[in-house]
């Protein structure tokens, strides 16, 4: 048999961010495919319904209330996952923000809150969670969801592009250090999905319109359609795949922005 599966039925999958936009699209189709979710965000009413639907769906969901940019709050994470004796087969790094300053104008606080957002939450939560996937002993999986910006030059700003670029780099260490543990750690760069983070954005007509000018699929993306490509990275499908970054662009790495 060649086509493996791509299935997550068993799995139990851990999503930061997973109150809303692109953490509850991945944490809702990773039920669909089968896996158990842990999610983890700040907003206690956010995570209630989305857990609510993913046990409607028959999957079981726990939420954990936690601001990953603090590393004890992060520990205390782990430990409720020890608690209640959760193996854990995938992690995804989704928690994200963005300030659009530009370079002359980026303050101290600013710099550090989108280091501590991006870049910062996402490491210490794969290296708790990658000592748990060490010593569980069957390996798993780490996903991070990076950006275009980290490959090219956006207007979204300096401080966010350096978070993004370094959130590639980082998937490619861990990559390089983790594979002898069988820990595949791989990232997805998104181009503008509709989110609530971009809907104001994309409310303007004429931004819009630059970012179609440089979109070979010439649309916005939808939710659902980053849900293939991290079931793709979160499942057997994907064993030989590690250190890579899935840019799901509509083709605009093609161009640049």
């Amino acid at each position: 048999m060649y086509l493996p599966s791509f299935n997550l039925v068993d799995k139990t999958a851990v999503i930061t961010g997973a109150g809303r936009g692109i953490g509850r699209a991945l944490a809702i189709g990773f039920a669909d495919a089968g896996a158990n979710l842990v999610l983890l965000s700040r907003t206690e009413s956010d995570l209630q319904e989305v857990a609510k639907i993913i046990k409607d769906m028959g999957k079981k969901a726990l939420p954990i209330v936690a601001d990953v940019t603090k590393t004890d709050e992060v520990a205390a994470a782990i430990n409720k996952l020890k608690e209640e004796k959760i193996n854990v087969d995938i992690l995804v790094n989704n928690a994200g923000m963005n300030i659009r300053s530009k370079a002359f104008d980026v303050s101290e606080e600013e710099w550090d809150k989108i280091m501590n957002t991006n870049l910062k939450s996402a490491f210490f939560m794969s290296r708790e969670i990658g000592a748990i996937m060490k010593a569980q002993g069957n390996g798993g999986r780490i996903i991070n969801i990076s950006s275009v910006a980290g490959a090219v030059a956006l207007r979204t700003g300096v401080a966010y592009g350096a978070t993004k670029a370094a959130m590639i780099q980082m998937t490619k260490i861990l990559a390089f250090e983790w594979g002898k543990y069988n820990i595949n750690v791989n990232s997805i760069g998104p181009w503008y999905f509709e989110t609530p983070l971009t809907k104001e954005l994309l409310e303007n007509k004429d931004y819009v319109n630059d970012i179609l000018a440089v979109t070979p699929l010439k649309r916005i993306g939808q939710l659902p359609e980053l849900v293939g490509p991290a079931v793709f990275l979160a499942s057997e499908a994907s064993s030989y795949v590690t250190g890579q970054t899935l840019f799901v662009d509509g083709g605009m790495t093609i161009n640049g922005f």
